[in-house]
């Protein structure tokens, strides 16, 4: 197996708190490298997803299930990875998501930026602030007149997403960086002293355990995704207010509910309220303190329906200078230091993205490990919990894990090379052909029994 994959899922089994015996039964197959990075994303996939696996296959245990041996194939994980790149609505391949300005400017002082502008109102910010056209080569000309820090720092300030590219040397010497190094890749503390919510035998896993889902992009759904796999009753929470993707909802959406309520209306509220209630799960990747001021806290939450495990996803983790500072996968990459460590792993001068939105999908991976996780502890401790994970923690956790040689040149697999990991279904958008879950169990596979809908498809109940 990769040398870096049992370590990877030793350090997440850890950092929950879980019997390390239990890993005995968590098999991640060596392969040869996958993508075209320095990083070893696939064993960074093989363990998160593989850990959330075996995390449920433990809570099933506790129910009344048998012991089963989780096994995650690596190339496969790695396509999991990289899901949004291989799914196809009717044999088509969706439309790019990207804005045409989004991405890397060379600024006035020779440094780099990343700017990311897929939603309307943080492109007319990005705009705004540089007095420029919508158009790429206004935004270049614009930026010549900036130093990148400068820029960075003014577009914050504005609550807009742009990051500086630093190298590891500058991100660890940041006050970001250092306090994103001193945080575990998640952390799971207990809130309360609940008692320990009923929870009785199953078939599988997850049946029973009721899930909000308040995400948008890539890490909150594919954690919300990954709970579904396992049989969780995953009900997805948008906001009509707010602007998503919706090429990524197809993808994301697999084994959910979904349903739009307005958290700027008190009779919204009102309504979240009452499934909170029911809910062993809320899930949330809001700005930190953004559900706070609409009394949705984790200690808001913990008082309405104790014994609740709350998920907070955020970009750069719960401390430091930058806690409160939005941020996108590529933002965080950029930041903190991958995309220039690439650049000089493949030998040349211009900023390198990694080959997969590896933070956010590590991040989901996480979240949903550190979910099930704390109902584990939640059974056996009682309590009320609080797990906490960002995207640069995932990304601190995947540098740890060392490098990986002689792979930057490698192609990047065509859908023709993941194809023995596709599965195809309907939905409410047409026939759907996306990759399936890398997770192999014994006992209770894992799979999506509701089909990807559009928003707002399903009544605001856990009965509809």
């Amino acid at each position: 197996m990769s040398k870096h994959s049992p370590r990877a899922a030793e350090q997440l089994w850890q950092a929950c708190g879980l019997d390390a015996a239990a890993l005995s039964r968590l098999a991640l197959p060596s392969s040869r490298p996958i993508l075209p990075s320095s990083f070893d994303i696939a064993a960074a996939a093989q363990a998160g997803i593989g850990a959330c696996a075996l995390a449920a296959a433990e809570l099933w245990r506790q129910r009344g299930g048998e012991a089963q041996t989780v096994r995650v194939d690596a190339g496969h994980a790695a396509a999991e990875f990289r899901s949004e790149h291989y799914f196809r609505v009717d044999g088509e391949l969706p439309a790019d998501p990207w804005d045409k300005i989004a991405g890397l400017y060379r600024c006035g002082d020779g440094r780099w930026a990343r700017i990311h502008t897929n939603f309307a109102h943080h492109c007319q910010g990005v705009l705004g602030l540089l007095g420029c056209d919508y158009d790429k080569s206004a935004v270049a000309a614009a930026l010549a007149s900036w130093s990148a820090l400068d820029f960075e720092h003014a577009a914050a300030e504005r609550g807009l997403v742009v990051a500086a590219l630093r190298g590891f040397d500058e991100w660890d010497a940041h006050p970001q960086g250092q306090a994103v190094a001193a945080l575990p890749p998640l952390t799971l503390t207990r809130l309360d002293d609940a008692p320990p919510l009923r929870m009785g035998d199953a078939d599988r896993p997850l049946d029973g355990v009721r899930a909000l889902d308040l995400t948008r992009i890539i890490a909150g759904p594919v954690a919300g995704r990954a709970l579904a796999a396992h049989g969780a009753d995953v009900l997805r929470v948008t906001s009509p207010r707010l602007p998503t993707i919706p090429t990524l909802d197809i993808d994301t959406g697999r084994g959910k509910r979904n349903v739009q309520l307005d958290l700027l209306d008190a009779g919204s509220r009102e309504i979240l309220r009452s499934l909170l209630a029911d809910a062993h799960v809320f899930i949330q990747g809001y700005r930190p303190g953004g559900l706070a001021k609409l009394g949705f806290s984790p200690v808001d939450a913990a008082r309405l329906r104790p014994g609740i495990v709350y998920v907070s996803l955020s970009a750069y983790g719960k401390a430091g200078p930058w806690a409160g500072r939005r941020g996108f996968d590529s933002l965080t990459q950029a930041a903190s230091g991958f995309n220039l460590a690439e650049a000089a792993a493949g030998g040349g001068e211009q900023p390198r993205a990694l080959p997969a939105q590896a933070l956010d999908h590590g991040a989901g991976y996480l979240a949903a490990l550190g979910a099930i996780a704390a109902l584990l502890r939640q059974r056996r401790e009682g309590g009320s919990w609080h797990v906490e994970v960002s995207l640069a923690q995932a990304g601190h956790w995947l540098r740890g894990l060392g490098r990986v040689e002689n792979a930057m040149e490698l192609p990047l697999p065509s859908l023709d090379d993941v194809r023995p990991w596709l599965e195809e279904s309907d939905s409410g958008f047409g026939r759907l052909l996306a990759v399936s879950h890398a997770a192999r169990m014994e006992k209770t596979p894992a799979r999506w029994e509701r089909p990807a809908m559009p928003l707002d498809s399903h009544a605001p109940s856990w009965t509809g």
